[in-house]
């Protein structure tokens, strides 16, 4: 069975030597223990040797690509190893496009390889092992950390340190690994791709870098000076609201406005839990906001909902599309 590996930058790669020097993807999984016990044959590959901040939507379909090609070749599953920064966006992104049954498996560090306790070796090995796993197929992209599997849709990095970074506060872990085992306990649905539900052929990358999203968090006495004149320069807008999707009621129609000329999708900024759609009515609430034409984000976080309308704009979804779109990967 080969597996391919594409080794991106992040704390996983930084060597320690020289500033700036990283680890090459051989050298990575050279230091993990029992990863040539497994069975599998590695297929590793060099790309984008950056941290994840400073990732692009076009490099990060670009190493989809290449594990596309790889799965076409015989690869019976991908790991991708970068920085955990915006590992859950970059997760996401590859779950709205990628076809493939075979899994595709995202994993990164928390500690540098030369710290003491440093993560990153367990976690190339329980990514590889996912990766390998029949129970993972079918299940699109999915992040192997702290021997626990995440749902690419459900998944969020929750704290700046900590080993156990990474959770899935709607639905708790789609699996673990156990004693080396693979065990999927609760399997994500898997949802249609953006682009066969859209029935799109391909993203043209002078589009994706021409729709460009914002992303407005709501505050306290939030008037909406910050977004005049927002039309002119994005192509659509997230906004991240209060708790079940309110913001102040004098910035309701500022983004009413907006909602005529542009795309603008109703998150929460709470990290989880959903957006409502008809229990408050007051100006402000989900449902006035509804009613001034913004779509419903549901369950998605505004990180994954920037990334979900950027990919529709690129691809000219017009406002039925993008709300379908909403409605199949935010709460159905």
């Amino acid at each position: 069975m080969n597996i391919a590996l594409f080794a991106l930058g992040g704390t996983i790669s930084v060597s320690g030597r020289a500033k700036g020097e990283r680890l090459t993807g051989a050298e990575i999984t050279a230091a993990v223990p029992g990863l040539d016990e497994l069975g599998v044959s590695l297929d590793v590959q060099d790309v984008h040797a950056v941290p994840s901040g400073s990732l692009t939507f076009t490099q990060v379909l670009d190493v989809v690509d290449a594990a596309s090609r790889a799965v076409a070749a015989g690869a019976a599953g991908v790991v991708v190893t970068q920085g955990t920064d915006t590992l859950e966006e970059t997760a996401f992104l590859v779950d709205l496009v990628w076809p493939h049954e075979a899994p595709f498996v995202l994993t990164g560090a928390m500690r540098q390889p030369g710290m003491a306790g440093a993560d990153g070796p367990a976690n190339v090995l329980a990514a590889a092992r996912v990766a390998a796993s029949p129970a993972a197929r079918g299940l699109g992209a999915l992040v192997a950390f702290n021997d626990e599997v995440h749902a690419a849709r459900r998944v969020r990095k929750s704290h700046s340190m900590s080993t156990a970074t990474f959770t899935s506060p709607n639905a708790g872990p789609a699996g673990h690994v156990i004693e080396g085992e693979v065990r999927i306990l609760a399997a994500p649905q898997r949802r249609a791709t953006v682009l066969s539900a859209a029935g799109f052929t391909g993203f043209d990358r002078a589009r994706l870098d021409a729709a460009r999203v914002a992303l407005h968090c709501v505050t306290l006495d939030d008037d909406g000076a910050q977004l005049d004149g927002l039309a002119e320069r994005y192509r659509g807008l997230v906004v991240a609201g209060f708790g079940v999707g309110h913001v102040p009621a004098p910035l309701a129609p500022v983004l009413g406005a907006l909602a005529e000329h542009i795309p603008v999708v109703l998150t929460s900024r709470t990290g989880s839990g959903p957006v409502l759609r008809h229990t408050y009515s007051a100006p402000g609430s989900e449902a006035d906001l509804q009613r001034r034409g913004l779509i419903n984000g549901g369950l998605l976080d505004p990180y994954k909902a920037r990334v979900l309308l950027r990919l529709l704009l690129a691809e000219g979804a017009g406002r039925e599309e993008t709300a379908a779109a909403f409605a199949e990967h935010g709460y159905r």
